[in-house]
């Protein structure tokens, strides 16, 4: 009886080891896999989650489930719990099942914003209430973020006799893009840096 929890171990080393080499991989590639099928759904069902797509998500861990081995089931049922609660935008139970992964919990920052998405984009499975919701904070995010722009150029604009209201809203208009497009890039960049920090 002793040796069993050291099989089971190994292979579950094996199963992580598995998705670690896979993750490069493109999707056509994943999908064509045979030899690591249960690994390679499970990188797929991660990446649906990050896209937001729940239904996708939960098809592929359902399939890497029933391709995988009883001792390897455990595991890929919390990745899909984790995978899942991204996919659906619940803050709560996703720090829950990340710590059940025996990982780093998600920063606040990171609760912060999946908490402001699932307001703002409500998951498929959201009543109309809530995306009703969800487009009216949209249109007042938006009305917001103008009037920051306008405020912006006016302020700029004061010393030089100031602008109409037209150009000064256009203008608004490229400053709140160009503030979006920098902070997406910044954010985008440290997403990078943390998955090869994970990796290496």
């Amino acid at each position: 009886m002793a040796p069993k929890p050291r099989q089971v171990r190994l292979e579950q080393r094996g199963t992580l080891e598995a998705i670690q080499a896979l993750e490069q991989r493109s999707d056509e590639e994943l999908k064509a896999e045979t030899k690591y099928k249960s690994a390679a759904l499970a990188i797929l069902g991660a990446r649906a989650s990050e896209r937001f797509d729940a239904e996708a998500a939960r098809g592929y861990f359902q399939r890497a489930i029933a391709a995988a081995r009883p001792q390897e089931r455990m595991q890929l049922r919390r990745m899909a719990d984790a995978s899942l609660a991204l996919a659906e935008r619940r803050a709560g139970d996703l720090k829950d099942a990340v710590e059940r992964l025996g990982q780093a919990p998600p920063s606040g920052r990171q609760m912060f914003a999946l908490r402001a998405m699932g307001l703002l984009i409500p998951p498929g499975s959201a009543g109309i209430l809530a995306r009703l919701r969800g487009v009216l904070l949209i249109i007042a995010l938006v009305a917001a973020m103008l009037a920051v722009g306008l405020g912006i150029v006016e302020l700029v604009s004061l010393p030089f006799g100031g602008l109409g209201l037209a150009p000064a809203v256009l203008l608004g208009l490229f400053v709140v893009i160009a503030v979006l497009g920098v902070a997406a890039a910044i954010g985008r960049r440290r997403r990078d840096r943390a998955r090869a920090e994970a990796r290496s």
